[in-house]
């Protein structure tokens, strides 16, 4: 956890009542977004400010985020996010800090209207993904091949990420059909030579959290 305050961004929300206005800071070390459109937020602190950030995400608010460059953007998470609340226990501190995990409703519906939302782009792991969401006829080994042709396409592109490298895939399920049958008809793919179970790729959300985390020079 050396230089860990260099990875991690700053959430700032202002809430104005009539008769005060009360600024709310927390540290961020999770975020995936789209310029304004934020899709995942994960942010941590006291119970107060945790519980004042998760009333303003479902009313739709509007927050300033830092990121670790110093950049600053404007975002939400707009209508229908999802929040998941937990504490984190500390050596040394009498009470646990408080944690807020807020997601998007496409990011909880990931997948649909031909885009699909990653931490981190790796070809076998992306495949695996698409696959699964969007119901796909597909083998392992086609992996390349088929991300070759979105990355050719340009339908691969980076987005705002903290404590990740997400990308976003614009592709549809029947878009993808297409690219399978023409790999299959080209014989550059080729169908299972026998029939039984497929194994996947078996990676765990901790270890891609733990092996895209760069501290800035």
């Amino acid at each position: 956890m050396e230089n860990a305050h260099l990875r991690l961004g700053l959430l700032e929300y202002v809430r104005i009542t009539e008769k005060t206005s009360t600024r709310i800071r927390l540290r961020v070390d999770r975020y995936m977004g789209e310029d304004r459109q934020a899709h995942l937020l994960s942010v941590f602190g006291n119970d107060s400010d945790v519980g004042a950030i998760t009333a303003a995400v479902h009313e739709n608010a509007a927050f300033s985020l830092t990121f670790p460059n110093g950049e600053t953007k404007e975002v939400s998470l707009g209508e229908h996010p999802s929040c998941y609340k937990g504490a984190v226990a500390l050596p040394g501190r009498k009470h646990p800090v408080r944690h807020l995990l807020a997601v998007s409703q496409e990011l909880h519906t990931n997948g649909t209207a031909g885009r699909t939302l990653l931490l981190r782009y790796r070809r076998d792991e992306a495949w695996a993904t698409l696959a699964s969401f969007l119901g796909l006829p597909a083998d392992p080994t086609w992996a390349d091949h088929v991300l070759a042709v979105a990355e050719r396409k340009k339908r691969i592109e980076e987005i705002d990420g903290i404590g990740c490298e997400p990308v976003l895939i614009s592709a549809t399920t029947e878009e993808i059909l297409e690219w399978i049958g023409d790999g299959l008809r080209s014989q550059a793919l080729a169908l299972p030579t026998v029939s039984g179970p497929i194994r996947w790729p078996d990676v765990s959300v901790p270890d891609v959290l733990r092996s895209i985390v760069p501290i800035p020079a």
